[in-house]
């Protein structure tokens, strides 16, 4: 494989890094039956987490390990808000958003004396020096957040489908009433799976965060959004998910390269700006189709 070839491979799997982990978190939280648009949030506050604690201690893997309990406490009170306080998902999931982003800024201001940025944090150190393609490559695949990413992907069909909690999770999510009448816990289960999908988008937050080894406000930039879309699309099937969101992290990679042939083009980039909505609101059309067709089930 070529120079060029090595760098885009290595590119577009550092951006999809972030998108394929609230993806795997997202198809968790649908295959429980629990609405979760707040992928979003979940990405900022665990980002957020994993600076500050790495900034407080020096260490990367403490702040590893903050991302994963913010993200999965956030995803489990959204998932206690709605099986315990009867709030919609849809509702719940834009109020963790609004919180995490006024919360993000607000912690900003008061650690650090800033809205925009954190002081800068140095991460995992993993693979060889150099900007060459293979360094660049070896970099991103030999990175302890991406390698936790990775297994979180692989492992996340097996458990669907081959685990006694698995099936208990796409029980619950399929068919609510049928699963308590065979004596499964729902609320508890759906908790479990919802405060799993957090901890897995947190690791997508951790590792937006370290590779650019600070935290700025508003950094997830719609990705939660775009892997809310993903999820949609995959028909909630892990693989696919993870792959439409590498497929996504190439084309961001290639624009990214083309970008000094086009810097004249300023309408290009704004309309660029608008993608992570327009993915949200087709999303939230083939859900309300698929919604619609009675019977419709995802594989494992």
């Amino acid at each position: 494989m070529s120079p060029p070839a090595l760098v885009m491979l290595a590119e577009a799997l550092r951006i999809a890094a972030p998108y394929a982990c609230a993806a795997i978190g997202g198809v968790w939280a649908e295959r429980a039956g629990v609405v979760q648009i707040g992928l979003e949030g979940v990405l900022l506050a665990s980002a957020f987490a994993s600076v500050a604690v790495a900034h407080a201690t020096g260490s990367a893997a403490a702040g590893l390990a903050a991302a994963i309990a913010a993200g999965a406490a956030l995803s489990l009170g959204h998932a206690v808000v709605v099986e315990r306080a009867g709030v919609h998902a849809v509702v719940s999931g834009i109020a963790l958003n609004l919180l995490a982003y006024a919360g993000t800024r607000l912690l900003l201001r008061g650690l650090y004396d800033s809205a925009s940025s954190s002081p800068a944090v140095e991460g995992f150190r993993a693979g060889p020096t150099g900007h060459s393609g293979a360094a660049l490559l070896a970099r991103v695949l030999l990175d302890p957040v991406a390698i936790a990413a990775a297994l979180a992907i692989a492992a996340t069909p097996i458990l669907l489908a081959r685990t006694r909690f698995g099936l208990r999770v796409r029980a619950a999510g399929e068919d609510a009433v049928a699963a308590a009448a065979a004596g499964v816990p729902v609320t508890r289960v759906r908790c479990a799976a919802l405060a799993l999908s957090g901890a897995i988008c947190a690791l997508g937050g951790a590792h937006l965060a370290y590779d650019q080894h600070r935290f700025d406000a508003g950094m997830s930039g719609g990705r939660g959004f775009i892997a809310l879309a993903a999820v949609v699309v995959s028909g909630l099937r892990a693989g696919r998910a993870a792959l439409a969101c590498l497929v996504f992290g190439a084309l961001e990679a290639l624009q990214i390269a083309l970008q000094p042939a086009a810097r004249g083009a300023s309408r290009a980039g704004d309309l660029a700006q608008l993608l992570p909505y327009v993915a949200t609101l087709v999303a939230l059309g083939l859900a309300a189709r698929r919604a619609g067709r009675p019977g419709a089930r995802a594989a494992p």
